[in-house]
């Protein structure tokens, strides 16, 4: 037996992968979210949002490729994610291009620019938005990089840009945008995840326990109390010191979470 059948949960409430079942749609995600999807909508070109990590970004970035891919009459998204910092302005130029739909055996960056210049007055004629979604860009260090962004979205006709940038990284992205200040002027919005007070943190728990299948009170007022101290109201420390505290109840076979056991888990994971 593990702690999902001890509380009767039909899947783990507190994993660290992303899952969109689980979306809490707090004030601050809810307000991301439709700047973002106001940039898209209204072609404004590159949007930026950035945040400490555990804040939430990749779920929202989850999120709209979700909402985008469920329209693709209207939309051609794409979302990459940088693993490493050492890509260069071609191996980008070449992933967005074969994202956008086009077939590139070249590494040429000059070709590979001309292949997403066709691919985009492709998908115009087809009337769809094309949307290259990038998590982790804080990963992007180099100028170079920034200059071939920019010279993507000088690509424009009457109505808008002819192709959106969605950028999610950690606080040092705007910093490196800012490398080509040409293309940081051109950023239409930037946003800041901030973590969740107090009042979200606990709608955020009470919300993954009941999509877990939990509809009964679990946590103590204290002990929701704090796991917001201790997480700062960061959504992935929240789940951390979640899951771990399910686990020691199981342990320890309670079937409430108090005080006595987030203040245990968190002075063994070393929060203050």
């Amino acid at each position: 037996m593990d702690y999902n059948n001890y509380f009767g949960f039909s899947v783990t409430p507190f994993s660290s992968s992303p899952d969109e079942r689980f979306y809490y749609n707090s004030p601050y995600h809810s307000k991301a979210i439709l700047k973002l999807l106001h940039v898209v909508e209204q072609r404004r070109g590159l949007a930026v949002l950035i945040g400490d990590i555990g804040t939430g970004k990749t779920m929202i970035s989850r999120k709209l490729l979700d909402y985008f891919s469920s329209k693709s009459d209207i939309f051609e998204v794409s979302l990459l994610v940088i693993i490493h910092s050492e890509i260069t302005a071609g191996w980008l130029l070449k992933k967005i291009a074969i994202q956008l739909g086009a077939k590139v055996e070249t590494d040429n960056k000059i070709d590979i620019i001309g292949h997403v210049y066709k691919q985009l007055s492709y998908l115009k004629e087809k009337k769809k938005r094309p949307v290259v979604m990038i998590d982790e860009a804080n990963m992007l260090k180099s100028r170079e990089i920034m200059e071939e962004l920019r010279g993507l979205l000088n690509i424009v006709d009457n109505d808008g840009h002819l192709i959106t940038f969605l950028l999610f990284g950690m606080p040092e992205t705007e910093e490196n945008l800012k490398l080509d200040p040409p293309l940081y002027e051109r950023i239409s919005v930037k946003l800041t995840l901030n973590p969740l007070d107090l009042e979200s943190t606990i709608g955020y728990i009470n919300h993954r326990l009941k999509v877990a299948g939990r509809e009964q009170p679990l946590f103590s007022d204290g002990a929701l109390q704090m796991v917001y101290n201790f997480s700062k109201g960061k959504p992935r420390l929240i789940n951390t010191i979640c899951d771990n505290a399910l686990l020691e109840a199981f342990i320890e076979k309670k079937k409430f979470i108090d005080e006595d056991i987030i203040k245990q888990i968190s002075s063994d994971m070393g929060l203050k």
